[in-house]
Parts: C-alpha cells; sequence; structure tokens
C-alpha cells in the first residue's frame, strides 16, 4: 500500500490568514537565522555547531509544544517539520519570546528531513495530533503507516522514544493495530493510566485543551526502540 513515504505530497493549504505586519516581519528576519539547509546531510555538528542529542517533532502545529520541550532541554537540540505558513510563524513567535537558541525550523514535508538526518542519530521524535485521515479510502495517507515508521525506526536510537498523540478515534485504533504490527518498537504502557494521563514532560497546547473542552479523549504513546 502507498503511504507518505511514496505519496510525497502534501494535502490543505499551506497559508491561512493573512499575515499581520509583525509576524511578516518574523518570517523575513527570524525564520532565516533557524531554518534548516535546504539541501545536504544534516546532523547536530551542522545544525548546532556541537554534537549534542537530537530531537525532532513531525507537523508541530503552533509550535507549543516544539518550545515546551526545547525550553524544558537547552542542551539537546530539536528540529521542528510543519508546512504550513501559519504555524511556522507561531514557532518563530515561541522562539523569539523564550529566547530559544536551540531550535531549527523547516517549512515542508518531515520525511524529506528525516532521509537527510544519519541513522540511529535523533533521541525522540514526537508525532502529536497528525491529521487522521477518518475515511478509510485516505488511511494510506496517515503518518502513522509501515513506510515513515520504517524510516523514523532507522533515525532513533536503539532505547531512545517515538511518541505519538491523537484525540480522534480512528487514528488511535489504527495506530495501535499498525504499531503492534512492529517488533522494532515496544509500547511503555502497562496500565490504562499510562496512556490516558499526559506525562509531565508533555506540554499540553491548546489544541489538546480545545479537545478536551468538545468531550474528546486524548490519547498519549510512547514508544522505545528496541
Amino acid at each position: 500500500m502507498n503511504d507518505p513515504t511514496t505519496i510525497r505530497r502534501l494535502y490543505g493549504r499551506r497559508q491561512g490568514h493573512k499575515l499581520r505586519q509583525g509576524q511578516s516581519a518574523l518570517v523575513e528576519e527570524l525564520l532565516p537565522r533557524v531554518e534548516l539547509p535546504a539541501a545536504g546531510p544534516l546532523d547536530a555538528p551542522i545544525l548546532f555547531g556541537d554534537d549534542r542529542p537530537l530531537e525532532l517533532e513531525i507537523g508541530f502545529g503552533a509550535g507549543e509544544h516544539l518550545a515546551g520541550q526545547a525550553a524544558m532541554r537547552p542542551d539537546h537540540g530539536f528540529i521542528g517539520c510543519e508546512p504550513f505558513l501559519n504555524g511556522v510563524v507561531g514557532a518563530l513567535g515561541h522562539i523569539r519570546d523564550r529566547g530559544l537558541e536551540n531550535v531549527r525550523l523547516h517549512m515542508g514535508d518531515a520525511l524529506e528531513v528525516v532521509e537527510r538526518l544519519p541513522d540511529a542519530s535523533l533521541d525522540r521524535v514526537y508525532l502529536l495530533h497528525p491529521d487522521p485521515w477518518p475515511k478509510a479510502r485516505h488511511a494510506k495517507r496517515r503518518m502513522v503507516n509501515h513506510g515513515p515508521l520504517d524510516l523514523i525506526a532507522a533515525k532513533l536510537k536503539p532505547g531512545c522514544e517515538f511518541r505519538l498523540g491523537t484525540d480522534d478515534p480512528t487514528y488511535c485504533r489504527w495506530s495501535m493495530m499498525i504499531m503492534n504490527q512492529r517488533s522494532d518498537f515496544a509500547w511503555t504502557a502497562e496500565t490504562p493510566h499510562d496512556f490516558l494521563t499526559r506525562p509531565d514532560d508533555w506540554p499540553e497546547t491548546r489544541y489538546e485543551r480545545k479537545a478536551r473542552r468538545q468531550g474528546h479523549e486524548v490519547w498519549y504513546f510512547r514508544y522505545i526502540r528496541r
């Protein structure tokens, strides 16, 4: 079955509302300083000037979680990938306001970035509230498919972590089915509490709060690369 590693198409609008003057200034002035190189291999020395642990978030939304993680671990390097301009602007605002020097951004396909990283180079990968593509005929577009997971597994260090969050019941069931088919990831949950309760080092986002206000359950999956 085709999946995001073969489809290589980003769906949806790349930009929402028109940017305000201050937001446009962020894109013009700050983004060039924190944007990933357009081509070539990527590693910690290239991006941050030293050999530090690397973490990557696929589709960071407005950047709240990415910024929160980066603030908690200033000695780590964080790579955030988001195809939509308004989300990138949100992340740039967090980087500016919190003085984050350990974040690099890519506005585009996250898989293109993952492919440029060395194998066993990532300490953590985040995939939080990805587009659920709820119709069965669109299941191939879901990021939780074996093609993307093969790539994530190759880039994660053994013993390191893949985090997945969703409030969509269909995506939850699909993810559990796909992940249970794999021998290279071990689910850390031992009781329902372990995946129904947000871990202390998992910053809450506005999206999660909105989901809970709407009566949605949120599931927090943590997998260790074997």
